[in-house]
C-alpha cells in the first residue's frame, strides 16, 4: 500500500464506514480501499504516446466537458441523505440488575452484526426453550438480571456470596401480529416450585439437580448449578407459560448500556438521598446514566414501601423511559450512538444458542421493531402475601387473579386497548357461538383432564351422559400439559356439536377452539374437551375466558411516569 493509501486507512473514522443506501434506507459497513493508481492516457489515433523525460509527469488529457466524480465507497458526504424514519429502528432486549432494556439497532449490516455475535455468550438449554426462532409466531423470551458481582466496579453490590440468581426477571410476550407485547415481572421472593434440572459442573461433568419446593424463585438459577434453562422450567411449571428464549445480563449492563444513549430521563415525586445505594437525585426530572443509573434501579428503600414490589414498579419506569429514549430520532439518526449501543448491549449478553447466531437476532430485531410502545405493556404476577409467614418477606401467586394474566399471555391476548385486533377478535368469539345447535344426543366428544382436581374427566364424563345426554361421550385421560381454561377443540362440520357442548356447560366463544377432529374408541371422529384449572365440578356451568384487562396495575411504554 503506498503512503497516501496508509493514511487514509488509518484514519477512517468508523462511523464513517456506515453509508446509508437510498434503495433500502438502512446504513451498511463499506470499506474504504486504498486509491486506485490512474493509469496513464494514451493518445488519440492509436499512437504511442512518448515516455515523459525523467521527473516530469504526464497531464492527463483534456476533456471537452466536465464528468462527475463517482462518490468514493464510505464518502457519505456526496450521497444524498434520505432521513430514516421511527420505523427503522430494530429493537433488540437485553438486561442488567433491571433485567430487561430496549436496544435501537437501526441499520446495522451484515459484517457488523457478525462481529456483534462475537460478543454474545451462549448458552444450550436444550429442551428446555424452543430449538429455533420463528418470524411468523408469537414468541416469549425470558429476560434475566443477574446479582453477580462480576465486572471492574460491581463488588460492592449484590450478595457476596452470590454464584449469579435471578435477580429481576421479566417475561417479554411478542404477539403473533406484532401490534402488542406485555413485559411481566417475575418477583424474586416468588415463592415457587423448582422442578428437576439438568446442570453442568465446573468441570464438565453432567449432573442433575433434584426438585425443591416452595423455594424463592430467585433461587432457579446459580445454586448447584442451575442455568437460565432451569430458570425457563421454573417459569413454566409456576405459570404454565413457555418461555421461548431467554437473554441474560450482570449488573455491567445498566451502566454502558445508559452512557451508550447518553443517559436516561427520571422522574421522582420527592428527593432522594439513599446512604446505602448512594442515590442523590433532586425532586423532579433528572437524565442519569452509568453508576447513578445503576443505583436507581437498586434503591428499595426510597420508593413506596422499600418492599421489592415497589421497586419493580421504579423498574418498569425506568424502562419505558429507556424504550422512548431508543426509539427517539436523536438515537437512530446517530451511527456513532446505534455502535457505542450495539457494542455496549451484545458484549452483556448471555443468550440461548437457538438465538445466537447472528441471522436469527438479526431476525428477532426487526420483529421487535414493529411493536409501538403505546402497545407494550408492564404488568407484575399477581401476588399475596406467603400465609406461612408471621414476618412477611415473600409472596406467593394470588390464584384469583393471576390464572386470567396468565391464561391472555399464553391465549396471545393484549393488555393494552388494539381496537382493531380486539373488534376481530369479538366479532370471531361472537360467530362460534351463532348457528344451529345439534341435539345432545348426537354429540361426540372426549374428554380430558388439563388441570383440574384429579378425577374430574371421570365426573364431569357421568354427569354428561346421564343428566346431560351426551351419551356418545368417553374419558381420555389426562390433556398433554395443564391450562388454564376449559376449551372445546372441534373440526368445522362440528360446530354445531360444539355449540351444544358450549351451551351446556355454559363456555363462551373463546372457549370454543376451531380445529380438528380427534378419533375415538370406536373408531368415530370426535370432538375433544380439555377441562383447564377454571373447573368447578361436574354440572357446574363456567362462563369462560374473559378477554377483558384483568385488574392488575400496569402501564405502557409511552407514559412517562414519577416514581414516588
Amino acid at each position: 500500500m503506498d503512503a497516501p493509501g496508509r493514511e487514509r486507512a488509518e484514519h477512517v473514522d468508523p462511523a464513517d464506514q456506515w453509508v446509508l443506501n437510498p434503495n433500502t434506507g438502512e446504513y451498511e459497513l463499506r470499506l474504504t480501499p486504498a486509491a486506485p493508481r490512474r493509469a496513464v492516457p494514451q493518445p488519440r489515433g492509436g499512437r504511442t504516446a512518448r515516455p515523459a523525460a525523467p521527473g516530469r509527469e504526464v497531464p492527463p488529457p483534456r476533456r471537452r466537458g466536465p464528468v462527475p466524480e463517482e462518490p468514493l465507497p464510505g464518502r457519505r458526504g456526496r450521497r444524498p441523505v434520505k432521513k430514516t424514519s421511527k420505523a427503522k429502528k430494530a429493537l433488540l432486549w437485553t438486561g442488567g440488575s433491571m433485567a430487561f432494556v430496549l436496544v435501537a439497532t437501526a441499520g446495522a449490516g451484515y459484517f457488523y452484526l457478525k462481529h456483534l455475535e462475537g460478543n454474545v455468550k451462549t448458552t444450550d438449554v436444550g429442551d428446555a426453550g424452543a430449538s429455533s426462532f420463528k418470524k411468523d409466531e408469537a414468541f416469549n423470551v425470558l429476560v434475566i438480571g443477574t446479582d453477580k458481582r462480576t465486572g471492574e466496579g460491581n463488588e460492592g453490590y449484590g450478595d457476596a456470596g452470590s454464584l449469579g440468581h435471578a435477580d429481576t426477571t421479566i417475561l417479554l410476550h411478542v404477539s403473533k401480529d406484532r401490534s402488542n407485547a406485555t413485559a411481566l415481572s417475575i418477583p424474586r421472593d416468588l415463592i415457587v416450585d423448582i422442578p428437576e434440572c439438568p446442570a453442568t459442573k465446573d468441570d464438565g461433568t453432567e449432573v442433575t439437580v433434584g426438585a425443591q419446593q416452595d423455594v424463592r424463585f430467585n433461587k432457579s438459577l446459580g445454586e448447584s448449578g442451575r442455568d437460565p434453562g432451569c430458570t425457563m422450567r421454573t417459569v413454566k411449571e409456576a405459570t404454565g407459560i413457555q418461555p421461548d428464549h431467554f437473554m441474560m445480563a450482570d449488573f455491567n449492563a445498566v451502566k454502558t448500556l445508559t452512557s451508550a444513549v447518553d443517559g436516561v430521563d427520571v422522574c421522582v415525586t420527592k428527593a432522594v438521598n439513599d446512604k446505602e445505594s448512594k442515590l442523590v437525585l433532586p425532586k423532579g426530572e433528572s437524565t442519569i446514566e452509568g453508576e447513578r443509573a445503576l443505583a436507581f434501579l437498586r434503591t428499595r428503600h426510597s420508593f413506596g414501601n422499600q418492599g421489592d414490589l415497589d421497586r419493580i414498579k421504579v423498574q418498569q419506569q425506568f424502562l419505558g423511559s429507556l424504550m422512548r429514549k431508543m426509539s427517539s430520532s436523536d438515537t437512530l439518526t446517530n451511527p456513532k450512538k446505534l455502535l457505542k449501543l450495539a457494542e455496549a448491549a451484545t458484549s452483556a449478553l448471555t443468550v440461548d444458542s437457538a438465538i445466537g447466531k447472528v441471522g436469527t437476532l438479526k431476525d428477532m430485531a426487526l420483529e421487535l421493531k414493529k411493536v409501538p410502545t403505546k402497545n407494550i405493556t408492564f404488568a407484575t404476577i399477581p401476588v399475596v402475601d406467603n400465609p406461612a409467614e408471621k414476618i412477611k418477606a415473600t409472596v406467593i401467586v394470588d390464584e384469583t387473579r393471576a390464572p386470567q394474566v396468565f391464561d391472555m399471555v399464553r391465549n396471545d391476548v393484549s393488555f393494552t386497548e388494539v381496537k382493531a385486533q380486539q373488534k376481530k377478535e369479538a366479532a370471531a368469539v361472537a360467530a362460534r357461538l351463532k348457528g344451529t345447535k345439534a341435539d345432545a344426543s348426537q354429540v361426540r366428544v372426549q374428554i380430558l383432564n388439563g388441570g383440574a382436581a384429579s378425577g374430574s374427566a371421570q365426573k364431569q364424563l357421568d354427569w354428561l351422559q346421564n343428566s346431560a345426554g351426551v351419551v356418545k361421550s368417553e374419558n381420555a385421560g389426562n390433556a398433554d400439559a395443564d391450562q388454564a381454561t376449559t376449551t372445546i377443540e372441534y373440526a368445522p362440520d362440528q360446530a354445531d356439536q360444539a355449540r351444544r357442548l358450549a351451551d351446556i356447560m355454559g363456555l363462551s366463544g373463546s372457549a370454543m377452539k376451531p380445529g380438528k377432529s380427534v378419533t375415538n374408541s370406536q373408531g368415530q371422529p370426535t370432538m375433544t374437551l380439555i377441562l383447564g384449572k377454571d373447573f368447578k365440578g361436574a354440572g357446574v356451568k363456567l362462563n369462560g375466558a374473559s378477554a377483558e384487562t384483568p385488574d392488575v396495575e400496569k402501564s405502557t411504554a409511552d407514559k412517562v411516569q414519577c416514581a414516588s
